[in-house]
């Protein structure tokens, strides 16, 4: 090959390299997915768990349907239509904001202390929860969306594994509107409601020994 050809060819690969790095419009740009996240709040109807002798309960972690326990937000219309919010995710899986949920909301009420596994503290009982429902919900399109969470509480004696108590909770909140601002606010709604009623629910079972 002589030089002169051997530089044609460099050239040709040269401003074949420059066309395609001005190709990247060639393809379709994904819109980012806004992230969000709902967190414990108190309610103001919250009952007052009885400050009595300290109870540790092992808690442990949370159980969520498979559809509902990853990061996007699921929606459920006329319930039966599944679907997720397009470009909006969770900032981390529901599962792990919900069981960081329920450590602030007993840690905000006194009386109940919950005790991790693998952390040093005694467990008089231990507790499993499972989220069964975790999701916005329709009762046709276009209307305005509730969100709607339902948790089944299992408590037990930690010394003979007997069951103590076992309850479900359920909160709907309106979001008012079907924007996801709004819908991440009920998301957090729900959440505070369902948990003040967890936290009631596990003081009134449960005394220290």
């Amino acid at each position: 090959m002589t030089r002169l050809k051997h530089l044609g060819r460099l050239s040709a690969i040269a401003v074949t390299a420059i066309a395609l790095s001005g190709c990247i419009s060639l393809f379709p740009k994904s819109k980012p997915a806004q992230l969000y996240r709902f967190d414990y709040a108190k309610t103001a109807e919250a009952p007052t768990p009885p400050a009595s002798a300290l109870v540790g309960i092992l808690k442990l972690n949370s159980s969520f349907t498979k559809a509902a326990g990853g990061d996007r937000i699921m929606t459920v219309t006329d319930n039966s239509d599944v679907a997720y919010i397009a470009e909006a995710r969770w900032a981390a899986p529901a599962s792990v904001l919900f069981d960081e949920a329920v450590d602030r909301a007993f840690l905000a009420n006194p009386g109940v202390r919950l005790i991790s596994r693998g952390e040093v503290g005694k467990a008089d009982y231990v507790m499993k929860l499972d989220v069964t429902r975790f999701e916005v919900a329709y009762a046709a399109p276009k209307a305005t969306p509730e969100v709607l969470i339902s948790v089944t509480g299992t408590l037990t004696r930690s010394g003979d594994r007997a069951l103590v108590s076992e309850q479900t909770f359920t909160r709907k909140v309106s979001a008012g509107g079907d924007r996801q601002a709004a819908i991440v606010g009920a998301f957090s709604a729900a959440t505070g409601g369902v948990l003040d009623d967890v936290v009631a629910w596990a003081a009134a079972n449960t005394e220290a020994r």
